[in-house]
């Protein structure tokens, strides 16, 4: 049985800010180098322009399932035979930008079986750390 037909999902959101602007972030979110430098071990696209995400050796495919250059993208994960299911867990990543403040923001939406708020909070504030340490924000 699935993990997913065992477990619901969980929808978390996180928006903190990145100063820097979104030409020099966009990159760094839709890009598989630009995500395997602060996001997860590895990243590669396959022949079938996958996403293979590699965390502790593992692969996890996704597909980009939508983007806007230097607004938005959205990664739907597959399950292990590179397939799309239902209720599938996805990721997130876009970038809103104050006009009063002039300040980045970047905000997540991580859905998937992770439902502990505190372990993501904290796992999210870290990657993005990483991220702003990349880009000087």
């Amino acid at each position: 049985m699935p993990l997913s037909a065992t477990r619901s999902k969980h929808r978390f959101t996180v928006e903190l800010p990145v100063n820097a602007s979104p030409k020099i972030l966009y990159p760094y979110l839709a890009s598989a180098s630009g995500l395997s430098q602060w996001f997860c071990q590895d990243v590669r696209i396959d022949e079938d322009h996958r996403y293979n995400f590699i965390w502790d050796n593992q692969s996890h495919f996704a597909e980009m399932n939508s983007h806007r250059t230097n607004r938005s993208v959205r990664y739907v994960f597959l399950d292990h035979n590179k397939r799309h299911t239902p209720d599938a867990n996805y990721l997130d990543f876009s970038l809103e930008e104050s006009q009063l403040t002039q300040e980045v923001y970047l905000r997540v939406i991580d859905y998937s079986e992770e439902t502990d708020d505190v372990e993501l909070q904290e796992m999210w504030e870290s990657l993005i750390l990483k991220l702003r340490e990349l880009v000087g924000g």
